[in-house]
């Protein structure tokens, strides 16, 4: 993306921002439903040009909506339920005994549902502005991103909770008073979502400015669904699609993805949250830094308190010589030279980096020593402690950069999945390039034939610490999930491994329990949405 680019996307975000509450209100009985405001912004006297209506979306991309989500929810549902991160806070995810009153279940669930509450809201704004003669060039486009986000939410959505409540008219639900709102099995709610994301693709233009969400961004979150649904066929299909336009590629920096936000939007993120480094970095900045740093890199600015660290069953799972580990994970050695004090009279406990950072397993803490409980730190997404470092702004526990949600190396490792197609095993040429592509970067010896353990591995040293392992277990289906998870070291060198207490009914997480105190309906068996 371009310096003109960027700054134009960050005014656009922060006027989205301000827009947004003049939009909607939050103030209805269910948290999962957003009301539209009844007065300020009117289609009649807004909504007029591109500029007006791209402000809005923005929001639907903003770091500030996402918040709940990203910031530890993603970590503790993703990696630390799929074995892949070790953590003292979030223990009923390392053990299977998350109740409906977590904080992370309540934190995904309203994260979800109001962004969804945003698109619903935009959704009914632009199609009543377009009836009423408002231009269709601009208007299209940005239905199309509303039903990308809407499509991409409730397929989240139905991975996480399976059955679940699907709104898509939260002012008519708001002013009904009738709040009984039943979930629907996840059949249906797969159902709505691919059909948002077809009629995505179907309105979204071939290219935009980088960060904006296109008919490939549609394409490939459509291929991630079919593939969690077994649909091989579609899965390869779309897959190849945005393989054959030659619109992506992976990049050589693998860390740069996660630790530079001057690599924000870069040539292999079809779909990412947009974050900016601001001077509030509560706002809009990516707050994951200090969750995943290690404690010996504390400044005058910022402490950073490793709060997810990685799995012992985790670094089991490199083989050797891939160049991944050393991209996600400071083990002892790990070094980078530009961590360094940026003031002359720097604390004294920040003398041991005078000539930069080194994760160090044989210094006491006191001096610099790294001693996590499994002796191990995340790289992904820790930018850095203080101000700036190597020319990358940091301030206090934020950063720049964007969180993305989907890369070409996902789309890369579905196509060979569907190729595989539930086989035992393929040697298809178009399969092994796929997959060999995204070994040859992490300085891999290719594969020549491929079995699913192949690409569930792949698939979980490559998107290690993305929040995304949990469900690529779960999909295996019940009894391969439990002989997965019955296998992992969840534990740390301190304490041993943690017992789990996984069983069928924890394939899917509880709905929150306040929702179900304000609609009952939650609590009943699921019902159809599809007639």
């Amino acid at each position: 993306m371009t310096t003109n680019n960027i700054d134009i996307m960050k005014r656009k975000l922060i006027y989205a921002a301000m827009l947004a509450p003049a939009l909607f209100l939050t103030s209805c009985k269910e948290d999962f439903i957003e009301r539209p405001s009844l007065s300020g912004t009117t289609t009649g006297n807004y909504y007029n040009n591109a500029d007006e209506v791209r402000a809005a979306t923005s929001t639907l991309y903003s770091g500030l909506p996402w918040r709940n989500y990203e910031s530890r929810a993603q970590d503790a549902i993703g990696d630390v339920m799929g074995g892949n991160m070790f953590t003292y806070t979030d223990t009923e995810y390392l053990n299977f005994t998350v109740s409906a009153a977590s904080e992370r279940v309540g934190a995904s669930w309203g994260a979800f549902y109001k962004i969804i509450g945003y698109a619903n809201v935009m959704l009914k704004t632009f199609e009543e502005k377009k009836a009423a003669g408002g231009g269709a060039a601009y208007l299209d486009p940005a239905i199309a991103e509303c039903h990308f986000i809407r499509g991409m939410l409730y397929f989240f959505i139905a991975r996480t909770w399976g059955a679940a409540p699907i709104i898509t008219d939260p002012g008519a639900t708001a002013l009904s008073g009738d709040f009984n709102i039943p979930r629907y099995i996840q059949k249906d709610v797969l159902r709505f979502a691919l059909e948002e994301l077809q009629a995505a693709e179907k309105g979204l233009p071939e290219s935009d400015v980088p960060g904006r969400v296109t008919k490939y961004s549609a394409k490939g979150m459509m291929a991630k669904l079919y593939l969690y649904q077994k649909d091989y066929a579609n899965a390869k299909t779309k897959a190849e699609e945005v393989i054959s336009s030659g619109k992506y590629m992976l990049v050589s920096d693998y860390t740069g993805m996660f630790t530079k936000a001057s690599m924000n939007n870069n040539a292999e993120s079809l779909f990412s949250i947009q974050h900016q480094f601001a001077q509030d970095p509560w706002g809009t900045a990516n707050i994951k830094n200090p969750d995943r740093g290690a404690g010996a890199l504390r400044t005058s600015e910022a402490d950073a308190w490793e709060m997810y660290v990685p799995s012992m069953d985790m670094l089991k799972e490199y083989e050797f010589g891939d160049l991944r580990r050393k991209w996600s994970v400071m083990e002892h050695g790990w070094t980078n030279p530009n961590w360094k004090p940026q003031r002359a009279n720097a604390p004294a406990y920040n003398a041991f980096m005078a000539n930069g950072f080194k994760y160090d397993t044989l210094q006491p803490t006191n001096d610099g020593g790294s001693l996590s409980p499994t002796r191990a730190n995340i790289v992904k997404y820790f930018a850095g402690p203080g101000k700036t470092y190597g020319g990358e702004p940091v301030l206090g526990q934020g950063s720049g950069n964007n969180v993305v949600l989907l890369r070409y190396a996902d789309v890369l490792l579905i196509y060979a999945e569907a190729v595989l197609a539930g086989q035992a095993s393929t040697a298809d040429a178009k399969a092994l390039d796929a997959l060999n592509q995204v070994r040859k970067r992490a300085g891999l010896n290719p594969k020549t034939v491929i079995t699913n353990d192949d690409i569930l591995h792949e698939r979980r040293v490559e998107f290690a610490f993305e929040g995304d392992y949990w469900y690529d277990i779960q999909r295996q289906g019940y009894a391969k999930a439990k002989a997965i998870i019955e296998k992992q070291d969840r534990g740390s060198k301190a304490y041993g491994s943690f017992l789990t207490n996984f069983s069928e009914d924890k394939m899917y997480l509880p709905i929150p329990a306040g929702e179900i105190v304000q609609d009952p309906e939650l609590g009943k068996p699921a019902v159809p949405y599809y007639k």
